[in-house]
């Protein structure tokens, strides 16, 4: 790792078992992978002049979170300016283009065929229906019949293959399951194309950006893989109460690999308070990728739930 690094001398090695060592360099691995992830992300960031104000998406899609830090000094890196939480969006792009919604529709159902007839899938399907994180599930719903769900930084599914596995991933697990409800999508780079097909999917297109401060008044699935760490926070800060912690399921990043990344300099997780507390009170199960093409848009994934925390054991936490 660039910047940083874990070193195991060859006599401390020695003390260790083949699975010991294993799962040490599956850590090693997942924290490389999320600190590299968040370099390349200032990068690009740092390149974004050309983008247009409001415009979060960097060069592969995804959305950047990049709001200002009080009584800290931020990295030495641009920024692009994002509308406050709350205020009202539409695509910069008022109409849409009926030969790229043609195109469009064509490679999702592309990529929900091939995520449904894929190993990955099968695998996450029988991980849901495992009795331990189905009873999570099942505490979520409480004495609901069905649970909401809220798609938040998708990023481009025109212009990129992990974004429409992403969404082929949770309209087949609408499809699924009785119990989720309407699916709500948004992400501030989303075109009236996109818009368009999207709604055609029975998607409903938020016309506001929430920020991922979401109140979960009812059960909610937010599903955000790769999200930047900025939006869960968000999302924990703005349901920071047992009740409604337990009316989220959450599909992200790992928050064990965010803690383990908060112990390296200069790591952005530092700041992400909410997300570094609630892995106390988190039941955390990892997705497991079977196959290398889900890995880009499903590493480091997990489901979290938070249906053992009371409002006693809530740490109280400064912004």
């Amino acid at each position: 790792m660039s910047g940083c690094s874990l070193l195991l001398s060859s006599a401390g090695a020695a003390d260790l078992g083949n699975d010991d060592t294993q799962s040490l360099s599956g850590v090693v691995l997942a924290v490389s992978t999320l600190l590299t992830r968040e370099r390349e992300g200032a990068a690009m960031a740092a390149s974004a002049k050309g983008l247009a104000v409001g415009d979060d998406r960097t060069a592969n899609g995804e959305w950047v979170v990049v709001s200002s830090r009080r009584g800290r000094r931020s990295p030495p890196v641009a920024r692009v300016k994002i509308p406050e939480a709350g205020e009202s969006w539409a695509p910069v792009d008022s109409m849409s283009d009926p030969d790229r919604v043609l195109k469009l529709t064509q490679k999702l159902e592309a990529s929900i065929k091939k995520m449904e007839s894929s190993l990955f899938y099968q695998t996450l399907i029988e991980q849901i229906e495992d009795p331990q994180i189905f009873g999570c599930f099942r505490r979520v719903l409480g004495s609901d019949s069905e649970m909401q769900m809220v798609v938040y930084g998708i990023g481009s599914i025109e212009s990129y293959e992990p974004p429409r596995l992403q969404l082929s991933l949770a309209l087949l697990m609408k499809r699924k399951f009785s119990w989720i409800g309407r699916v709500e999508v948004f992400d501030p780079v989303l075109s009236a194309t996109e818009s368009r097909v999207l709604e055609s999917l029975g998607c409903l297109v938020l016309s506001i950006n929430e920020q991922g401060r979401r109140n979960a008044m009812k059960p909610t699935l937010f599903f955000m893989p790769h999200c930047e760490v900025e939006l869960y926070d968000n999302l924990l800060q703005a349901n920071w109460r047992a009740d409604s912690l337990q009316r989220i399921a959450l599909f992200g990043n790992s928050f064990e690999t965010y803690m383990h990344a908060s112990e390296f300099k200069g790591s952005t997780v530092h700041y992400a308070k909410h997300v570094l507390a609630a892995r106390e009170f988190t039941d955390e199960f990892k997705v497991e990728i079977v196959s290398d093409d889900f890995f880009g848009a499903f590493h480091d994934s997990s489901w979290h739930f938070f249906g053992s925390v009371l409002d006693s054991a809530l740490p109280s936490i400064c912004t």
